[in-house]
């Protein structure tokens, strides 16, 4: 059954697990560093890939990707109706990117985001990494296989979920936050000076 109690203790807690920074925790566990100090000052895999080694990294963004995946799976399991599902997802999002545990700041989302859309909507999620991944082998630069791939939700919503207000809703706020959180990339692509991804993934 359905109550605001459980409503919101979901909600609340899908803010909660998507606050937890585990790049910066990793990155403090593996080399004793502030990642925020390091590369380029972001605690997602990437950064932490490229300073801490790509084992680091890929821990990081399996993490990431859980603690977007679980609110909604979790709110689904408590049989919420599906906008609470989305909802869940997105307050994961927004913890990842807004951490209480970090002064409100934090990292740029995309794959607590994945983690979300995969829990949400699968399909969609799925075909928006299936675009990153392809896009990261094409370009060699994670930014704009991030800034693709989020620009791609809305659409992809709106294809798959037509009339579904609050998947299109979600994927809108998605492309519209992961384009902000980088708009430093955007300003190194410009003067070429965003660095490039090595594959096979090694440190930098």
């Amino acid at each position: 059954m359905t109550t605001p109690l459980s409503i919101g203790a979901i909600l609340i807690g899908s803010y909660v697990l998507g606050s937890l920074p585990f790049g910066l925790w990793v990155a403090k566990r593996v080399k004793g560093i502030d990642i925020r100090e390091a590369g380029s000052g972001n605690i997602g895999a990437t950064n932490v890939g490229r300073v801490c080694g790509p084992l680091a990294g890929s821990v990081v963004f399996i993490l990431d990707v859980l603690k977007g995946f679980a609110p909604p799976i979790t709110a689904a399991a408590l049989h919420l109706d599906s906008q609470w599902q989305v909802l869940a997802g997105l307050c994961a999002f927004l913890g990842h990117s807004y951490s209480f545990l970090l002064k409100f700041k934090g990292g740029k989302g995309i794959a607590t985001g994945l983690g979300a859309f995969l829990g949400t909507s699968p399909i969609v999620g799925a075909l928006a990494f299936a675009l990153w991944i392809l896009a990261v082998l094409l370009t060699r630069f994670v930014s704009v296989a991030s800034i693709l791939a989020a620009t791609s939700l809305p659409i992809l919503s709106l294809i798959f979920y037509p009339g579904d207000g609050y998947r299109f809703g979600f994927g809108l706020a998605a492309c519209l936050l992961a384009n902000y959180k980088h708009r430093a990339n955007i300003t190194r692509l410009r003067s070429k000076t965003e660095p490039k991804v090595k594959l096979p993934w090694t440190k930098a």
